[in-house]
């Protein structure tokens, strides 16, 4: 006896779960980033003394410049986000431009907050994975 096993081009296949899987968890994760992002922005707006340098740095800026990037950053990755749990195609290309600006400013943001800078450039660099990995898989 033999067994034959049709592969499913469909897009039906165990492949394409993962895919979905991936392509969800990212746009959670950029949802959550995002949020975060803004809230982070935020307290460097209203409150400069907020965040405490950790050491030198070439790249200093006013903290209050900061507040502002991340805001702004935020609003755009949450929206992203969103677009992405909704399956919007403009969304994953979108996505992977601004988890790809998302690694370069938390890189710059380094010597005030180096845990979580570190944390969310781990975090853009899965969402990168998972957007284009998924080229042709939508979530459900």
């Amino acid at each position: 006896m033999s067994q034959h096993t049709a592969r499913s081009t469909s897009g039906t296949g165990p492949d394409t779960g993962w895919a979905a899987g991936g392509t969800l968890f990212a746009g959670v994760l950029m949802l959550v980033i995002g949020v975060i992002s803004i809230l982070e922005g935020i307290a460097g707006i209203v409150e400069d003394e907020v965040y405490l340098r950790v050491g030198g740095y070439v790249f200093s800026w006013n903290l209050t410049a900061w507040g502002w990037i991340h805001l702004v950053l935020g609003v755009l990755v949450a929206i992203t986000g969103w677009g992405i749990l909704r399956g919007m195609e403009w969304s994953r290309y979108l996505g992977v431009a601004l988890a790809s600006l998302n690694i370069i400013v938390q890189f710059l943001f380094l010597p005030y907050q180096p845990v979580w800078a570190l944390f969310s450039m781990a975090v853009s660099v899965f969402v990168i994975w998972a957007l284009v990995s998924t080229e042709s898989h939508r979530p459900a």
